[in-house]
């Protein structure tokens, strides 16, 4: 984990401070392209600093802060949210975002152990430990408290074909989101996940050229724009804390989401 860069500094009490993981492409950048250019200050964490970089130019008057972070890391997550109290003095939202998809369209039966454990480290266990590390902060920090929004999937309701590794670690994070949001009420820590489906992004770009569908049908998806996404995510952080939304789905309107199967 480094720091890699710090722009136009503002003080704590001028803006609000969160933490975006996976920020360096995809639904991680938009959001914090869009908290950036709404008066947030972001610290942004990811494993490949020049995308990170590449993030921060796109709102280069905005303070942010780039940290080369693996997730899946312990000693990385807890230098990402030293860094961060060090930075901004406290931290308002965690957008709990980094993820991989994995091998796709492997059976069951040929994945790897490794893949598998890939899988769940990045998905499950990196949003546990930075979840656990914002608790912390949260809770000690005065004024206490905070919003975690854990970036869930349409694979946390219902699964695509060979996608048991992805699909497994979004329905373990909807009981990581339910118990955090219990555990939270007492220092008005507020927990909610949205669940998104084809959202436009690099790995998503699969869907306008054909996915497998249930019925053993190859079939091209429609998408929608990330930026809807990223909306969405900051209604969710700029609610006053006595207010969650605790799931909300947010999907490109004519995908084969509803019927499934």
């Amino acid at each position: 984990m480094n720091a890699l860069n710090d722009s136009n500094a503002m003080p704590a009490s001028q803006a609000k401070i969160a933490v975006v993981t996976g920020a360096g492409s995809g639904i991680g950048r938009a959001v914090a392209v869009e908290l950036l250019r709404t008066g947030w200050s972001v610290a942004l964490a990811g494993r490949k600093p020049q995308t990170l970089e590449g993030t921060a130019a796109l709102v280069p008057e905005a303070p942010s802060l780039v940290v080369r972070t693996d997730v899946s890391r312990p000693d990385d997550v807890a230098a990402l949210f030293d860094v961060t109290r060090e930075r901004f003095g406290r931290l308002d939202l965690l957008f709990n975002n980094a993820g991989t998809f994995g091998p796709g369209g492997v059976p069951v039966e040929e994945l790897p152990y490794e893949a598998w454990l890939h899988v769940v480290n990045t998905n499950l266990n990196g949003a546990f430990l930075c979840a656990q590390a914002a608790y912390r902060q949260m809770k000690e920090q005065d004024p206490q408290g905070g919003r975690i929004i854990n970036n869930g999937s349409i694979s946390a309701h219902t699964p695509r074909p060979l996608s048991v590794a992805y699909t497994a670690t979004k329905h373990a994070l909807t009981g990581l989101t339910k118990s955090l949001s219990l555990d939270g009420r007492p220092y008005r820590i507020a927990c909610g996940q949205i669940d998104i489906g084809n959202a436009a992004s690099d790995m998503t770009e699969r869907m306008r050229t054909g996915v497998l569908q249930a019925n053993g049908e190859t079939v091209a998806e429609p998408v929608m724009d990330v930026a809807d996404v990223a909306r969405t995510v900051r209604h969710m952080a700029e609610l006053p804390l006595e207010a969650n939304v605790e799931f909300a789905t947010v999907l490109a309107t004519a995908m084969p989401y509803v019927g499934r199967g």
